[in-house]
């Protein structure tokens, strides 16, 4: 049967399903990025939680051994990738060894964005996430056909059965924020009476400064039971690996199966020589000791010029940006920044609640981090 031309309610749909998508926020920043790059020493991007020191040499050779690999991977990852994810989640996260599940991801932004799809959550269904947070979540919910409720206190939903997924982020992008075992307590307990998935975006969990982060595959958060439960995990902040897009998701062995199940027949698959990268990275603790040093010595740096330059920061406990405000919209901070050659995130990119508030990021080189502590001074 011969097929026709895509025809006007087509084109209509498609419409309609991207207008139901927020504007891409980095687009917005633009003109900030232009006025930023004036500057005569050049630009300071702090904007984005982009990687800029070295990917460590065990792993550069891991990727390197690993070349020669003509067949297909395993979506599942292969045996000693798993293993090795399943190993970390153990010694790091105090995961449970029974019913624990793993996946690898193409970095944890997909698998962030598909999730309430790869669930099957659709019309009519609900999806929570934090009243601040990464833009993705409400993303990958309207991609889905589902609606999103911002809340941080899940008792101000009220009965409902129309929750299928909440999500909760911590240490926070953009706020740092460490969330309480207890508070993980609740939210499990919440989610468990209404059949409902709970998924933990633990990327920066590796990056505690004030506060220690606890996983919810901790036995202290899930009593050793792990039904209903995952965590997303990314190997671009601990490791420098956002160039490689290397994640992975893991918990409920159940959830975990039925993620595989779909993401074979989507050809979700992380390549083999990334996948090597990756055991490489989950078996080498001294360049994530490294990588934390450089971090924390940056971050020292910009929190004493940002309250030097009269600047609030609150939370920012953990994690990769310091989250800083004054009595001001966010977009005038931002052009405020911007005259003098830094660019930042507005809060606003993370919801109605950030609107008082920037995000500052710690990646930038030494001399860079050096450049706008003098800016700011």
């Amino acid at each position: 049967m011969a097929v026709g031309p895509v025809g006007e309610a087509d084109r209509s749909r498609r419409r309609a399903r991207s207008a139901d998508l927020p504007d891409f926020p980095w687009d917005l920043l633009e003109p900030a990025k232009t006025l930023a790059a004036r500057h005569p020493d050049g630009i300071v991007d702090l904007s984005v939680g982009t990687p800029v020191d070295p990917v460590p040499a065990t792993v550069q050779e891991a990727l390197r051994a690993s070349s020669d690999t003509p067949g297909y991977p395993m979506t599942a990852g292969s045996p000693q990738l798993r293993a090795a994810v399943r190993d970390w989640c153990v010694c790091w996260c105090d995961a449970p060894t029974d019913g624990l599940g793993v996946l690898p991801t193409i970095g944890s932004k997909e698998l962030v964005a598909g999730l309430p799809a790869l669930l099957g959550l659709g019309s009519g269904d609900a999806v929570v996430i934090p009243q601040v947070c990464y833009p993705t979540y409400e993303v990958g919910a309207r991609l889905a056909g589902a609606d999103v409720v911002r809340t941080d206190s899940l008792t101000a939903i009220g009965p409902t059965s129309r929750v299928r997924l909440v999500w909760v982020n911590s240490p926070s992008n953009p706020t740092g924020q460490v969330l309480p075992v207890a508070h993980l307590r609740k939210v499990v307990a919440w989610a468990r009476e209404r059949g409902a998935v709970v998924a933990s975006d633990e990327c920066y969990h590796c990056l505690g400064w004030e506060e220690q982060p606890v996983s919810i595959l901790s036995d202290q958060v899930n009593g050793g039971d792990l039904s209903g439960l995952i965590a997303v995990h990314s190997l671009s902040k601990r490791s420098n690996l956002a160039g490689y897009r290397a994640g992975f998701v893991a918990g409920d062995e159940r959830i975990v199966r039925e993620l595989l199940a779909i993401r074979k027949h989507a050809g979700l698959i992380v390549p083999a020589p990334v996948q090597a990268a990756m055991i490489a990275a989950l078996g080498d603790e001294d360049h994530v000791r490294d990588q934390r040093a450089r971090y924390a010595a940056r971050r020292d740096r910009l929190r004493a010029a940002l309250t030097g330059a009269g600047f609030t920061v609150t939370h920012s406990a953990a994690g990769l940006y310091l989250w800083t405000g004054r009595d001001e919209d966010c977009w005038s901070t931002v052009d405020w920044f911007a005259s003098r050659g830094i660019l930042v995130a507005p809060g606003s990119f993370y919801g109605p609640a950030g609107q008082h508030q920037v995000r500052v990021a710690l990646t930038a080189s030494d001399e860079r981090v050096a450049a706008a502590v003098a800016r700011l001074g």
